[in-house]
């Protein structure tokens, strides 16, 4: 039995810093949510205080410890001092999860240039730039269990007409992964990444209620439904947690089989 505590332990938040990206609704509220759970600092991120008091209010009712950071990630010039200000306020997290994306369903052709341009500017080129100074973060306070758990989507290595900038970003951030793992494992902070499939999320709403695509979605996957939000926990648990230690440069692809089948 102590063996099996022990072992159990390994999932543990304990004493860890996460911060989760677009963590005010969606998938990134409900990995604060687990991470909060499993005994974790959380910092729920997003534009607009008015939305992040109520849901760190939420988690506090409930015995958690909890901060919020406002801050546009699309303002990229500030933020650098944003998150220096962020760690000198709560201490410096220990796990980063990017979550905060935007989503245009629109060929390149018919796309305006400020619109894939926001887009890169928050789901790709934020994100980078947020890793960044969050791994230097950890290096600086001598972190050496650090993670960074990216949101990819199966919509990166997958491709479809009318969706064209979307899987760009998403594979991007795939390399990006990559390229962290490598750079700083060896400085005891793991990248690893986590591939949704179709999430009955708020902004999957319009998708999901479409009389013709809706069902084609839930025909193609083999358990034949969308996702509940919450069914993204244990992999987010997972990869941030002691028992990911050896798990460096991969993506959990949660997709109940959807990116399987052809």
């Amino acid at each position: 039995m102590n063996t099996l505590r022990s072992y159990q332990a390994n999932f543990s938040l304990a004493g860890r810093c996460a911060l989760v990206t677009g963590s005010s609704a969606g998938l990134g509220l409900e990995i604060a949510r687990a991470y909060a759970a499993h005994g974790a600092h959380v910092v729920l991120h997003g534009r607009h205080t008015n939305k992040l008091t109520p849901l760190a209010d939420e988690l506090k009712a409930a015995g958690a410890q909890v901060d919020t950071w406002e801050q546009d990630l699309a303002d990229l010039d500030s933020l650098p001092d944003s998150y220096q200000a962020l760690c000198q306020r709560v201490g410096t997290p220990n796990i980063l999860v990017n979550n905060v994306g935007v989503r245009l369903r629109s060929s390149l052709q018919n796309a305006a240039w400020d619109d894939i341009e926001h887009l890169l500017h928050v789901d790709l080129l934020a994100t980078l730039k947020l890793s960044k100074y969050a791994a230097q973060a950890m290096l600086d306070a001598q972190t050496r269990q650090g993670r960074i758990v990216t949101l990819t989507s199966i919509a990166g290595p997958l491709a479809r007409p009318g969706d064209a900038i979307y899987p760009i970003a998403k594979q991007g951030l795939a390399g990006m992964v990559r390229a962290l793992a490598v750079e700083f494992g060896g400085q005891g902070i793991t990248s690893n990444g986590i591939a949704p499939g179709t999430f009955a999320t708020e902004s999957n709403a319009v998708l999901a209620n479409d009389p013709v695509k809706g069902p084609l979605v839930v025909g193609r996957n083999p358990l034949g439904r969308w996702a509940k939000p919450d069914e993204i926990r244990a992999a987010a648990i997972f990869l941030a947690s002691p028992a990911a230690s050896y798990v460096n440069g991969h993506i959990v692809v949660v997709d109940g089989g959807f990116s399987i089948t052809f």
